[in-house]
């Protein structure tokens, strides 16, 4: 049986399991991907060291690879992305050929002013996100500009295959359904977050996700902006909403037992149970959110 679906037999939430990164270089490379995207794939050297390098110098950063069935040749598509509460900012260059990468300047890219969707397809990671990322691309594609919409290497828990990442803002959304591809892009347009797939922002931590989560799907904020986290400690999130200052406790237990991902060994969750005070108190149902 698939990682995706014990997990969601085990009712493991989504909340609180979006990678954490704030940078991000999104590199066009057709052909196939290997496990290890940078790792496995066959690059040259320079290719693979100016990825490196990048990772290495810019704090919680990521690269992930891109690609579009139709396109097979011709100029290279590369994003920088930088994803903060704000909602953050997307620069887009185009490079002749990967051999140009090692002595490109990535800072000069041009401002794009849209999101743009990646589609996790990275089927040697994990056969989840061969299997449910396509369908899901391929219904989004329907709506979404051809230059906005792009196949993405691995973005972190295939277990919740199909997953989409919106940047710059650095949203991330799991359990994507084809079916639902046209309400999920017209809330990307409009600013807003689809609170039924919602993984986490992530500019935060596992527990600040998983406390704004909670809360926006408590008193129903979908805006992006209705909610800002405004400090954290351990287990405790502090969120700015329209009715006022939340400041929420954030409890971590060992939850359901179930794969990470296809083919590995039953792990345990983390169970988070979000609670707060004042007028809009409540408490939700704890919220499953292991690592990625």
């Amino acid at each position: 049986m698939s990682c995706s679906t014990l997990a969601l037999a085990a009712g493991e939430r989504l909340a609180g399991t979006a990678t954490v990164a704030r940078r991000w270089l999104l590199l066009e490379v057709r052909g196939v991907w290997g496990r290890e995207a940078v790792a496995d794939t066959e690059l040259e050297q320079e290719v693979r060291e100016r990825l490196e390098s990048w990772v290495a110098e810019e704090e919680a950063s990521r690269v992930l690879f891109l690609r579009r069935p139709e396109r097979r040749e011709g100029p290279v598509a590369v994003f920088l992305a930088r994803s903060d509460e704000g909602g953050g900012e997307l620069r887009r260059l185009t490079l002749p050929s990967l051999r140009a990468l090692p002595d490109a300047d990535l800072d000069a890219g041009n401002p794009v002013a849209e999101p743009i969707l990646l589609v996790c397809a990275h089927g040697r990671r994990d056969p989840c996100c061969a299997r449910n990322g396509p369908p899901v691309f391929e219904a989004l594609s329907a709506h979404v500009p051809a230059e906005r919409l792009w196949q993405s290497s691995h973005q972190g828990g295939h277990r919740f295959a199909a997953n989409v990442l919106v940047l710059p803002v650095g949203l991330s959304l799991g359990r994507v359904r084809a079916e639902e591809a046209a309400t999920i892009s017209a809330d990307v347009a409009a600013g807003r977050i689809p609170l039924e797939y919602f993984r986490g922002r992530t500019i935060h931590s596992a527990e600040a996700q998983v406390a704004e989560a909670t809360v926006r799907a408590e008193l129903g904020l979908a805006e992006l902006g209705d909610v800002r986290i405004l400090e954290t400690s351990p287990g405790r999130v502090v969120l700015e909403t329209p009715t006022g200052t939340l400041e929420t406790t954030v409890d971590a237990c060992e939850g359901a037992v179930r794969p990470e991902s296809c083919g590995a060994d039953p792990a345990p969750a983390t169970v988070y149970d979000v609670r707060w005070e004042g007028a809009a108190a409540a408490r939700m149902p704890p919220s499953i959110a292991p690592a990625s």
